[in-house]
C-alpha cells in the first residue's frame, strides 16, 4: 500500500486502514475509493474531531441576546416598511426578472416509510400530487402572473439526485421552461467513529459519507455554476426553501419587497413560536448580529423568559425559509470558513477489519454538516419577517402516529387554508369536506376571490385546477 498516491497523507492522519481491503477490489472499485479519498481534506476533518476548532457557547450567546429587529403581523401598520409598499417592490422585482427561487430537496422519505425522495412524496390531499409537483407549480404560476422568468434551483444530495432528475424530466419540470431549472447536488462529508476519530468503511470500496447539510449549498452553488447562471439571467436575489413545507411561499412578492427596502442581505421569514420549547430555530441578537440558536441549544430559563405583557421574549421561530442578496452569496461561497460545522451523534453501518458489515443499535458515529442560517451574522441589515403560521409552515417530517409534522397534518393545513380561501371568496363548503386548490389556479386569497365563480357550493372533495 506504500506506493498508493495518499499513503502518507493517511499516515500522517492515522487513516490508513481505510486502504486494508485496496489489493482485493476490482479498478472500478478502487477508483471509487480514490476519488472519495481526494476530496477530504484529512486537516479539517481531524479539527472537526478532536472538536479543536471554536464552537459558540450557545447557552452564554442566549442570555445576552435580544429579539431581532422584525416586522411584526400585529404592527404592520407602525413597521417602518408598510406591507403594501413592500408588496409593491417586491412585485417589481419580480416583474423586472430580479428573483429566482432555491429549493432544498436532498432529504429521503425514509422516516415517512418512502423509499424516494422526500420531494416525490404525494401529499396533496384531494389530487394526491407530491411535494415537488405542488412547490414547483407555485413557481410557474408566479411566473405567469408577472409575466417573467422566475428561473429555480433545485439542490439535491447523492442519495436523491438520480432519482429527482428522472422525475422532473418525466414530468416536464412540471411546467417549468427547460432553462429556467437547474438541479444541482450539495456535497458529502466522511463519517468518523466517535470513540476513535477513525474514518468508517461503509464497504470495502466506499467510505461513509453523508450530505454536508444546507450550509453546502454555498459550494455546491458555485461549483455547479448555480451562480454563474443567475448572473447571467440579471438574478439578484434569490428565494429559498425546504421541499418538505407545502405552504412555502417561494418568491412572495411582500417578502421580497420588504428585503428589498430594508437593503438587507438576508431576510427571514419566522413565525411567533407556539409554545417557549418549541421545536424550531430562534432567531435573535446577539452583540449586533442576528444568530438562529437551534431549540437544542437555547438554555431553558432563556426559552421561558417572558414580557410584561407575557408574551415570549424568545419569540421568532425559524421556518428554513431566507431571501438572500446574489452578490452577498456571491461573495461568501468564495471563503471557505464562512460556515462552521455543526458535530452530530448518529448510527452508522460500517465493516469492520474482517469486512463484515454491522448495522448499529446506538449511535457510534459523528457526522459533519453546515447549515445555511449561520450565514445570518455575515448578512448586513438583516432582518425578520413575520408571518401566521397556518399560512405558511406545515411541514412534513415524521410518519402518521407522531404528534406533530406528519402527512396528515400537512394536508388538513392545505385543506383549512384552501378552505378560508375560498368562503372569504363567497363559496358554501361542507363541514369535513376537503378541498385543494392548484397554485396553477389561485397562488392566494387574491387570486381565488378573482376566479371563484358564484354561487359556489362544496359538498365533495374538490381539487380546484385550471
Amino acid at each position: 500500500m506504500t506506493h498508493h498516491p495518499l499513503w502518507q497523507q493517511l499516515v500522517a492522519a492515522g487513516q490508513q486502514h481505510v486502504l486494508r481491503f485496496y489489493e482485493e477490489l476490482a479498478p472500478d472499485a478502487r477508483e471509487q475509493l480514490d476519488r472519495q479519498l481526494s476530496g477530504i481534506d484529512l486537516q479539517l476533518l481531524q479539527q472537526l474531531t478532536n472538536n479543536t476548532l471554536a464552537t459558540p457557547d450557545w447557552a452564554a450567546m442566549a442570555r445576552r441576546a435580544t429579539p431581532p429587529p422584525a416586522i411584526r403581523l400585529d404592527d404592520r401598520q407602525a413597521a417602518f416598511i408598510s406591507a403594501a409598499a413592500a408588496r409593491r417592490a417586491g412585485e417589481e422585482a419580480l416583474r423586472a426578472g430580479r428573483a429566482a427561487a432555491i429549493l432544498v430537496a436532498g432529504g429521503q422519505g425514509t422516516r415517512l416509510g418512502f423509499d424516494h425522495p422526500k420531494g416525490m412524496f404525494p401529499l396533496g390531499p384531494v389530487s394526491g400530487h407530491a411535494l415537488l409537483q405542488i412547490l414547483i407549480e407555485k413557481v410557474v404560476a408566479t411566473a405567469r402572473r408577472y409575466n417573467a422568468s422566475v428561473p429555480l434551483y433545485v439542490m439535491t444530495s447523492p442519495a436523491t439526485h438520480t432519482e429527482t432528475v428522472a422525475y422532473l424530466t418525466a414530468h416536464d419540470r412540471f411546467g417549468l421552461p427547460a432553462d429556467d431549472l437547474r438541479v444541482f447536488c450539495q456535497g458529502t462529508m466522511p463519517a468518523v467513529d466517535a470513540a476513535t476519530g477513525k474514518l468508517i468503511l461503509a464497504a470495502k470500496d466506499s467510505l461513509a459519507l453523508a450530505p454536508d447539510g444546507h450550509g453546502g449549498m454555498l459550494e455546491a452553488m458555485n461549483r455547479s455554476g448555480v451562480l454563474e447562471h443567475a448572473r447571467e439571467r440579471g438574478i439578484d436575489l434569490f428565494c429559498y426553501g425546504q421541499v418538505d413545507n407545502p405552504l412555502l411561499q417561494l418568491c412572495h412578492p411582500e417578502l421580497i419587497g420588504y428585503h428589498a427596502l430594508a437593503e438587507s442581505e438576508m431576510t427571514t421569514q419566522v413565525i411567533r413560536k407556539a409554545t417557549p420549547l418549541e421545536r424550531v430555530g430562534n432567531v435573535v441578537m446577539v452583540d449586533g448580529k442576528m444568530h438562529i440558536i437551534e431549540y437544542s441549544d437555547l438554555p431553558e430559563d432563556v426559552a421561558l423568559q417572558r414580557n410584561p405583557d407575557d408574551t415570549l421574549y424568545v419569540w421568532a421561530g425559524s421556518i428554513a425559509v431566507h431571501v438572500f442578496d446574489a452578490a452577498f452569496l456571491q461573495r461568501t461561497s468564495c471563503r471557505a470558513d464562512v460556515l462552521p460545522f455543526h458535530r452530530a451523534h448518529k448510527q452508522v453501518t460500517y465493516v469492520d477489519a474482517q469486512g463484515v458489515r454491522h448495522t448499529p443499535t446506538a449511535p457510534n458515529a459523528f457526522k459533519f454538516e453546515r447549515f445555511i442560517f449561520d450565514l445570518l451574522p455575515q448578512a448586513h441589515n438583516a432582518i425578520v419577517v413575520e408571518s401566521e403560521t397556518a399560512e405558511v409552515f406545515a411541514p412534513v417530517k415524521n410518519a402518521d402516529g407522531a404528534a406533530t409534522d406528519t402527512p396528515t397534518t400537512a394536508r388538513n393545513a392545505m385543506i383549512r387554508l384552501h378552505r378560508r380561501w375560498l368562503e372569504a371568496a363567497g363559496a358554501q363548503i361542507a363541514d369535513g369536506t376537503p378541498v385543494e386548490i392548484s397554485p396553477l389556479w389561485a397562488l392566494d386569497a387574491e387570486q381565488v376571490a378573482e376566479r371563484l365563480e358564484l354561487p359556489c357550493t362544496i359538498s365533495q372533495p374538490t381539487f380546484l385546477s385550471p
